[in-house]
């Protein structure tokens, strides 16, 4: 089924904003990239700032609908560690654009020059209940952190990302890595006690 204009609109407008951030991105330029007139596109979104609401809109949505179903099903914690990881990793890597985004509307704190829109707080509202529900979940704000640089990160790191690792990021068998190393790094890792330091170590 042939998407709608506006949802035309929106997929050009993430890719654009994804990789030149709100400030790079002009509106002629996604309306000639969606094969629109200027006045097309400000009949769906009247602002750029608009646009921009309903792009982020859109990417939280998609998170969502990996992420609630999974946090809501019951079971001991790693077993809902496991599974609330694999969903996270699924909707970062099902989009290649979500990631980048995410980091920049996370990290671009003057983005809005002339005063955010109020929709945005919303948005807003919506990341800041599912950091919540992984802070729960891990049970500590320096583990959310960690699986958020190891995630957003991850698949917003482009060519750079590619090289370390010397392959691609979305392809089947590097989400199924990828899955695998957040997985072990907070199971194994950060929820692990420490071992005692050994008396009459050598030093």
């Amino acid at each position: 089924m042939e998407p709608s204009t506006r949802e035309k609109l929106l997929e050009v407008a993430e890719a654009r904003f994804a990789q030149r951030g709100f400030a790079g991105v002009g509106m002629r330029e996604v309306a000639l990239a969606a094969g629109l007139g200027k006045s097309s596109l400000f009949h769906h979104f009247p602002s750029k700032a608009e646009l921009y609401v309903a792009v982020l809109e859109r990417v939280i949505a998609r998170i969502e609908a990996h992420l609630l179903p999974a946090l809501a099903r019951p079971g001991d914690a790693t077993a809902q560690i496991e599974r609330t990881v694999d969903a996270l990793i699924d909707a970062l890597a099902e989009h290649p654009s979500t990631a980048r985004l995410l980091l920049r509307s996370l990290v671009e704190d003057d983005a809005f020059a002339a005063g955010e829109p109020p929709e945005l707080a919303a948005v807003e509202a919506r990341l800041a209940a599912l950091v919540g529900r992984f802070t729960a979940l891990l049970g500590a704000p320096d583990a959310v952190q960690t699986l958020i640089g190891a995630t957003v990160y991850h698949f917003a790191s482009g060519e750079f990302g590619e090289a370390v690792l010397g392959g691609p990021l979305f392809s089947a068998e590097a989400v199924a890595r990828r899955k695998r190393e957040v997985k072990a790094l907070l199971l194994h890792g950060l929820a692990a006690p420490a071992s005692a330091p050994k008396e009459n170590a050598p030093s």
